[in-house]
Order: structure tokens, then C-alpha cells, then sequence
């Protein structure tokens, strides 16, 4: 027998309380860990940040502190994450990109197929449970449709999305050596 749909209600309830005991247990953990924790966090979003800016200027791509950009914002604490996050990054990269392109052909100057082109990607991405996918294409939308730039729409789109990409390389590349140094050192995390 099918269980019977909760409704979107329940499912934030829940949500929000797992989200209130992630942020007790974290504030439970006394300061000092909290320090190495965040050294940690930094060291490798800095690492990954450095590595996807060096590589996109390595490759002739002016703006590379988009790939910088894209390495902190998908840095997590386990390779899991990052993995999760970079795909959410790529995905509304390129649907951001992709729409945002289509939209500025019929009227880059016009606010109104700006909101237009946002809420489409943004939507689609709901529609398809692409996660946080919906933010980073309203925010490729964005840096097509308003940020002035010079060149076509596609060729912006296009170095963004290899900025975006190398950013969440580099990311996944510190996350996943980070994560076989750690289980070198400490061995395998316990399983619940």
C-alpha cells in the first residue's frame, strides 16, 4: 500500500526542526573545535579557490574570479557535499546561461524579460527538484542579463559556464584529496 502524501506543511515543520538541532549540536561543540573546523573549512575553500583561479587564467580566461568564486561557494566539509553543491552550481550555471542568453536576444535592455528570464530558471529548477540549482541559475541569469560586459551573450555565457566548471573542479579536487589524506591518517569515519 502507498503511503499518503504529506502535505508541503508537514514537510517544512520537519525540515525546520532538523535544521534547529543541526545548528544546537553545532553551537554544542565547545569553541576550540569550532576553531579547526573553520581553519579547516577555510584552508581548503582557499585551496580549491587558488587552484580554479590559476587554472582559468591559465587558460586565457580573463574573469577568473568567477572560478575562484564558484570553488568557495561549493566548499562543504565532506566530499559528499561538495559533489552535491557542484552539481547544483554546474546545473543552474547552465540553465542560468542558457536562458539568460535566449531571453537577451528578445530585449537584454528591458527589465521585465530580465524577472522573466529569472523566474523561468528558477522554476524549472523547482519543477525538476534540481536543489539549489534555482539560486545559482537566478544568479547566472544575472550576471548575463545585467552585468555590463562586452561581446555576445553566448560568448559570456560560455566563459562563465568554463569559470563556473573549473571552480567546482578545483573543489571536488581538494575535497576528494583532502578526504583520502583524512582517512589515511584517521582511518574510515564510524557508520551510524
Amino acid at each position: 500500500m502507498k503511503k499518503p502524501r504529506r502535505p508541503l506543511a508537514e514537510h517544512r515543520l520537519r525540515l525546520d526542526a532538523l535544521v534547529g538541532e543541526a545548528q544546537w549540536l553545532w553551537k554544542a561543540l565547545p569553541r576550540h573545535q569550532r576553531l579547526m573546523i573553520g581553519l579547516v573549512r577555510a584552508l581548503l575553500a582557499v585551496l580549491a579557490a587558488s587552484l580554479g583561479y590559476f587554472g582559468a587564467r591559465s587558460l586565457g580566461l580573463q574573469q577568473g574570479y568567477w572560478a575562484a568564486i564558484t570553488a568557495i561557494s561549493v566548499s562543504q566539509s565532506s566530499y559528499i557535499d561538495v559533489r552535491s553543491s557542484s552539481r547544483d552550481q554546474f546545473l543552474g550555471a547552465v540553465i542560468g546561461g542558457l536562458i539568460g542568453m535566449a531571453v537577451a536576444t528578445l530585449g537584454h535592455d528591458r527589465y521585465l524579460t530580465y524577472v522573466l528570464a529569472v523566474t523561468i530558471g528558477m522554476v524549472l529548477c523547482s519543477v525538476f527538484d534540481l536543489g539549489a540549482a534555482g539560486r545559482i541559475s537566478g544568479i547566472t541569469t544575472t550576471i548575463i542579463m545585467l552585468v555590463p560586459q562586452h561581446g555576445a551573450f553566448w560568448q559570456i555565457a560560455l566563459f562563465r559556464l568554463g569559470e563556473v566548471t573549473l571552480g567546482a573542479t578545483a573543489a571536488l579536487l581538494v575535497s576528494a584529496l583532502f578526504n583520502a589524506l583524512e582517512r589515511r591518517l584517521f582511518g574510515a569515519p564510524p557508520t551510524t
